[in-house]
């Protein structure tokens, strides 16, 4: 039996943050019940890599059915309504007070299905003097300081994946969980409220930490690290560039006796501590790099394997598409679309005891009519 087997789903959702959510849910065999406006889920026209569709919706949609809904109408509406009836979850990301505007919002909610757990994911929180304003995953980026820490010196560069969007799913994901726990208990609703700002800025509590109490801000540094040295990549004169993170002193006399194989640089006081080695980064680093460029890549690599520190290379997407560790875990599926079959990484929970649906993506409107049905009512009835 699939965890959530028997949990329905009702989502209004676009974009990122509620379908990442809501396909995890779908992933534990949850009924997910994506309601679409009659253009669809902007997401689906982001892109046409994966043979014609959507990469990001691809990503985000398997194992749900599409219901192609006009909520500016009153059966859209009633449709909406008798859908809830029969839901566990509503998951909603439309823009700020659309929920409400269509006569959905809390109160009605909590009065109309006591049992419903309902989660709304927006920008910035349901109140609050940015509670208003359109919130897109760079945006965020930028306000919760992400991108003041994320980049070189000279150029904040945002992260390179939609991390605010995922946070928020993530909370919204592991809320509903939870939530269902309490309901089992208690055999009531639970509202809950995620907010892309603050699911980011928890992310971002060591910078916030660091900065509130060490009365200095954290710098951009690329790929190094502003509190921890040597810690990011150590460039060769030939062949790849060398990934190194040395978390301690331990690690740092292992790595001086082991790899460097020079006990001075051990005893040099400008190296003594972390501290030491961040305030002399620039020092180290020159090291480093010449020893790494006297023996070579293949010999630097053995050495830290060796050694037991943690080191890595900077692979490109296509050589993830081939990385060794991910076939060996057989961690790839075919999984069904409306243009074939596709790769796809399985979730990343493993398990013997539980098991995943990993079923097609929808088209637009797909499970429209026999979703009706259900209802008791039809597509005439309901004008898209």
């Amino acid at each position: 039996m699939l965890p959530l087997e028997g949990i329905t789903v009702v989502s209004l959702e676009q974009a990122v943050a509620a379908p990442f959510a809501t396909r995890q849910l779908a992933d534990l065999g949850a009924r997910v019940i994506k309601v679409e406006r009659p253009e669809g889920d902007f997401a689906r026209k982001y892109d046409s890599k994966v043979k014609g569709m959507s990469s990001i919706f691809v990503w985000l949609n398997r194992s749900k059915e599409s219901i192609v809904l006009d909520l500016k109408q009153e059966e859209g509406k009633k449709a909406l309504s008798k859908l809830l009836e029969k839901a566990d979850v509503f998951v909603h990301n439309l823009a700020p007070g659309a929920v409400d505007r269509l006569g959905f919002g809390q109160e009605i909610l909590e009065k109309n299905h006591p049992q419903l757990i309902s989660c709304s994911i927006s920008g910035y929180g349901n109140d609050g003097p940015y509670k208003d304003k359109k919130a897109y995953d760079m945006l965020i980026q930028g306000e919760a300081g992400l991108m003041s820490i994320t980049g070189t010196k000279d150029t904040p560069s945002r992260a390179g994946i939609s991390i605010a969007d995922i946070a928020a799913g993530m909370y919204a994901y592991t809320g509903v969980l939870t939530a269902l726990i309490q309901r089992s208990k208690t055999s009531k609703g639970v509202t809950l409220e995620i907010s892309m700002l603050e699911a980011l800025s928890e992310w971002m509590s060591y910078p916030l930490l660091y900065t509130a109490y060490g009365e200095t801000e954290l710098q951009r540094t690329g790929s190094s690290h502003a509190g921890i040295y040597p810690y990011g990549i150590f460039e060769l004169s030939e062949g790849p560039a060398v990934f190194l993170a040395i978390q301690n002193d331990r690690e740092w006399n292992r790595f001086c006796e082991n790899v460097l194989k020079d006990e001075g640089v051990k005893a040099d006081s400008r190296f003594a501590t972390n501290s030491d080695r961040v305030a002399n980064s620039t020092e180290l680093r020159k090291l480093i790099e010449r020893e790494f460029d006297e023996i070579g890549f293949e010999e630097v690599m053995t050495r830290l394997n060796d050694s037991g520190i943690a080191n890595g290379e900077m692979k490109n997407i296509e050589a993830v598409l081939e990385h060794p560790q991910l076939h060996h875990r057989n961690r790839w599926r075919e999984t069904e679309s409306p243009v074939g079959l596709i790769q796809t990484l399985i979730p990343p929970v493993t398990s013997a005891e539980i098991s995943f649906k990993m079923t097609s993506v929808p088209e637009l409107g797909e499970h429209t009519e026999a979703i009706l049905r259900e209802l008791g009512m039809n597509v005439e009835q309901v004008k898209v």
